[in-house]
């Protein structure tokens, strides 16, 4: 006679939110799911709101952003470039001379240019997504803005002819878009996942 096959008990789903199946004990997914569930971020949940919910209130911008016509959203398309801009103008930093010093200044400045729509885009994405990923959400804005803040002052610096300051600035900025990316990609995951 067969025996019955036994199962594990699957932990509910709500704990297993925003973290993936290899996952489970890592810090990092713990931290998020803290994020997920912060009612701390909350206030600036309802604040930036009604600014997102402008960008998808009409239909053909709403489709535009949100890839209808690709599938693909357009800001994780868009945040390759200054993402690409800012990390290559800090490769560039690593040589000496006064074309590749031009050239990283250059590209500091497009970075900081094409954050706006980048941004734009981002927000876009964020007004359709749930409450916990929008929890997320703001803290990817808020570490995004800071690294942003930070890139222009690097960029402001190096047009001021302080090079080296901008390259130390630079370096700062780095790290706070790498946090930021870091949420922006949990975010994405957990909307393919849904």
């Amino acid at each position: 006679m067969p025996q019955p096959v036994v199962r594990s008990p699957q932990p509910p789903q709500h704990a297993l939110e925003g973290v993936g199946a290899s996952g489970r004990g890592n810090r990092y997914f713990r931290l998020l799911g803290r994020l997920e569930r912060a009612e701390a971020l909350d206030r600036p949940v309802e604040a930036a709101a009604p600014f997102a919910q402008l960008l998808v209130s009409r239909e053909p911008l709403r489709r535009f952003l949100h890839g209808d016509a690709t599938g693909i959203p357009l800001h994780p398309i868009l945040t390759d470039v200054p993402f690409g801009a800012w990390f290559m103008a800090m490769f560039l930093d690593l040589f000496p001379d006064a074309s590749s010093q031009r050239s990283a200044t250059r590209l500091m400045g497009l970075g900081v240019l094409s954050a706006a729509p980048t941004a734009v885009a981002g927000w876009a994405e964020w007004a359709l997504s749930d409450h916990a990923t929008k929890r997320v959400g703001v803290v990817h804005a808020a570490a995004n803005g800071l690294a942003v803040l930070i890139f222009v002052a690097s960029w402001t610096a190096r047009v001021g002819d302080h090079h080296e300051l901008g390259v130390r600035l630079a370096r700062a900025g780095a790290l706070a878009a790498i946090v930021g990316g870091f949420l922006g990609g949990h975010m994405s995951s957990s909307r393919r996942g849904a």
